[in-house]
């Protein structure tokens, strides 16, 4: 049989990006006894010269390194982005994915492609691949609780269906309160809210949905999905769960922040991360610095600036503006603060780490159940509110942190010192603090197993390694985007 080349179309922020480069990378690992598989990444050019910068980055190390496996890479032309999107993220980034729509079918026809895999943001580009008989695979980088609720958005988008409270109801998990659910589904007249009913229309079309999460994790937010209870009279796509997609190499580190924590006690440190673009200002920090003083616990915390004009990655953080007068020689012993980008990886697998504060972005989330260390979420913006209520309420390895969204995100110092506090062990609550660590370890061990040869995730790459060999392709075209109505 001959080779089947698979397309990968990554949306082309970070997070996105090397997450579908790494399911690239397992589909040409696994191998077996089919045919060979080859990868050929479509990179789009990112809207703005720093992330056009990081991305480039990206794609020399991989393409450097042997554990790309060979993976080849096809720049698309360059398309200008949209102009018009207001601030509305979600949107700015569905619209350029869909403005690629060309460009792709193209690539699709030259490159002979076998199959393509797409971001969940680009499903408007899954016509173009129709076109040609190439089947279609969404790949989802968030947890099926978003998938689930994505699915159900047109139905509720219709029915104004919500429960007494407010909140939402998303198969297999209990009801969604009001401020869990992602602010960009939050208002119904924003673009946004749209283009997600629009992706949830679309993910009904495709041949498959590949999903960066774990079966044990999920189970009962998948079992609901795979049997048709979000989508009314209508059946998902095959769903396979190949998580945890992160890459599982950890490389020594001569970081001084690695090196301080070689001489800390097992399980002693608080470590505190917010993601690419989480940043505090000096009354966030502060309160930060009060909350970890009070609770008596060893911490590493990575502490970002603002943004510099015209960007949204945070800037090295200035310590004298930032934190309170005193706080670091208060501190001194039992603490660092870092002010710049750490290896995130290399310290939630370091033997001293206790506990997790962190944004609830997936990637980190996964890094940290890899690991088997329990999280105490601080949700900041995308979907982290939702999967916060997730991972305390449903898979239990977390401890609830009050948040205020009203005040951008808002955590009082008492409340982090609590929160703090219960899951390293101590004050009232410390009973949740012992299930959150146990659930930890459970979960470390189940993500271990997912991916070894008779694992979940290995059994579902097989299948979808088969079903990408097989070549068929059965579902739907032609729902309309939310761009004037048109056929995407």
């Amino acid at each position: 049989m001959a080779t089947a080349n698979v397309l990968l179309l990554p949306e082309p922020g970070s997070g996105h990006l090397m997450s579908l480069i790494e399911a690239g990378k397992r589909l040409l690992a696994h191998g077996g006894d089919e045919a060979e598989l080859t990868v050929t990444v479509l990179i789009i050019r990112p809207a703005t010269p720093e992330s056009a910068s990081e991305v480039d980055s990206h794609v020399r190390r991989v393409a450097a390194s042997a554990s790309g496996l060979g993976i080849r890479f096809h720049r698309l032309p360059a398309v200008d982005p949209p102009t018009d999107c207001a601030g509305n993220l979600q949107e700015f980034k569905s619209r350029y994915m869909q403005l690629h729509a060309p460009h792709v079918r193209a690539a699709l026809a030259d490159l002979g492609a076998a199959a393509l895999v797409l971001d969940f943001f680009a499903t408007a580009v899954i016509d173009a691949a129709r076109e040609l008989a190439v089947p279609t695979y969404v790949y989802f980088t968030s947890t099926a609780a978003l998938l689930a609720l994505t699915l159900r958005l047109p139905a509720l988008a219709v029915e104004a269906e919500a429960l007494d409270d407010g909140a939402v109801d998303v198969p297999g998990m209990p009801p969604v309160p009001a401020g869990s659910v992602p602010g960009f589904l939050g208002d119904k007249e924003s673009p946004n809210y749209a283009w997600f009913v629009y992706h949830g229309r679309r993910f009904m079309d495709a041949d498959g949905i590949v999903i960066n999460t774990v079966d044990a994790l999920e189970p009962g937010l998948l079992a609901a999905i795979a049997a048709g209870r979000c989508v009314p009279g209508r059946r998902a796509p095959p769903l396979y769960p190949i998580g945890p997609v992160i890459d599982h190499a950890v490389e020594a580190s001569n970081e001084p922040c690695v090196r301080w924590l070689d001489a800390q006690p097992r399980a002693s440190v608080v470590f505190l991360c917010f993601g690419s673009l989480g940043w505090f200002d000096a009354a966030k920090a502060n309160e930060v610095a009060a909350g970890l003083e009070c609770s008596g616990h060893r911490f590493l915390w990575t502490l970002r600036g603002p943004p510099a004009a015209g960007s949204r990655h945070p800037t090295d953080a200035n310590l004298d503006e930032l934190l309170p007068a005193g706080f670091l020689e208060r501190t001194e012993g039992r603490g660092l603060v870092w002010p710049r980008r750490a290896p995130q990886k290399e310290i939630l697998a370091h033997a001293a780490v206790g506990c997790f504060v962190t944004h609830c972005g997936w990637n980190s989330t996964l890094e940290s159940l890899w690991h088997g260390v329990p999280l105490v979420p601080w949700p900041l913006y995308a979907e982290q509110h939702l999967n916060a209520f997730e991972l305390v309420s449903v898979v239990g390895v977390a401890v609830a942190m009050e948040v205020d969204r009203a005040r951008d995100n808002f955590v009082e110092a008492a409340e982090l010192e609590r929160a703090v506090r219960c899951v390293m062990g101590g004050g009232p609550e410390e009973e949740e603090g012992r299930l959150a660590r146990e659930k930890a370890v459970k979960m470390k061990a189940a993500c271990r197993r997912a991916v070894e040869e008779g694992g979940s995730s290995y059994d579902a790459l097989h299948r979808l390694r088969h079903a990408i060999r097989s070549g068929t392709t059965t579902r739907c075209t032609g729902a309309a985007s939310p761009i004037s109505g048109e056929m995407s």
